[in-house]
């Protein structure tokens, strides 16, 4: 009976977690008048409640035609999305890798410190840094282009944290059999480090993809010309008179993040658990 009980209410919660996105697919098959019907009252154009339909009464593929034959300004954005986010995770494997291993194998003085500090860094939202950061890049001449996003994102301390702790869990007789077998250090790093530690850094890099995919503030902050935004500022644009093309617009910027995310799951769980565990 308990099991009974365990499963409808777990089907319950993931029918409530699963249906945004079964009406987000529902509206990109509606047409514009149809759409428009149903969410009027929170467009303030008629009084009650929105409705929502399970199915699309006249469905149509008219709103995907519209956005992928009629719409440049959405791939313009796209692209942009694609830019920024490979550009970030690439920076965090970069510079992110070699601090991560830094930390997790070497001791030198001030290492505890260092180590405190990139958790304070992680833990602090954009806001606390927003000014210094735009301070930096206005100095620099870097604000109103995509270096302005790409930058920063490079020296994420999330990505370094979450890599320490994978490689932090490599036996030190390893490296050790290594080091007397005359393997230099870069070899022990790209020989031993990288492909043990290959679980946090796939980790590391699907979160922060994720992470890039969806940034509002930064862009908002330093991107001023419309032709540099990224797609995540292409979303809130909603109008009765795009609201159609804006749900498939929608549901076509989702995809890349669900297909980045079921590919790396099982990472992203070893991840997730590996950074719950106490120093």
């Amino acid at each position: 009976m308990k099991q009974v009980i365990s499963a409808i209410i777990l089907t319950i919660f993931a029918f409530l977690t699963v249906a945004p996105l079964v009406f987000l697919l529902t509206g990109t098959l509606m047409g514009n008048q149809e759409i428009i019907h149903c969410i009027s009252p929170a467009l303030g154009q008629n009084d009650g409640y929105v409705s929502w339909h399970l199915l699309a009464q006249f469905p149509t593929l008219r709103n995907v035609i519209e956005l992928l034959l009629d719409s440049p300004e959405f791939f313009q954005m796209f692209w942009n999305s694609v830019k920024i986010s490979f550009g970030i995770v690439l920076g965090q494997i970069v510079f992110g890798m070699p601090a991560a291993w830094g930390l997790a194998c070497y001791s030198f003085r001030g290492r505890k410190v260092l180590y405190l500090l990139c958790i304070v860094l992680m833990m602090m939202p954009f806001q606390v840094t927003m000014l210094s950061e735009y301070l930096v890049l206005d100095r620099l001449y870097l604000l109103d282009s995509l270096a302005a996003i790409i930058l920063p994102g490079f020296f994420s301390t999330f990505s370094v944290f979450l890599m320490y702790r994978f490689f932090r869990s490599i036996p030190k007789s390893i490296l050790e059999a290594a080091r007397i077998d005359g393997a230099g250090e870069w070899q022990i790093f790209l020989g031993i480090g990288v492909p043990l530690g290959s679980s946090g850094i796939i980790s590391a890099v699907i979160l922060s993809f994720l992470e890039c995919w969806s940034m509002i503030e930064q862009p908002l902050t330093f991107l001023k010309t419309k032709s540099l935004w990224p797609l995540s500022l292409f979303m809130p644009e909603i109008q009765a008179g795009n609201a159609g093309v804006s749900l498939c617009a929608s549901f076509v910027a989702l995809l890349p993040a669900v297909f980045i995310f079921l590919s790396g799951q099982d990472y992203l769980e070893q991840g997730i658990a590996a950074s719950a565990v106490k120093e």
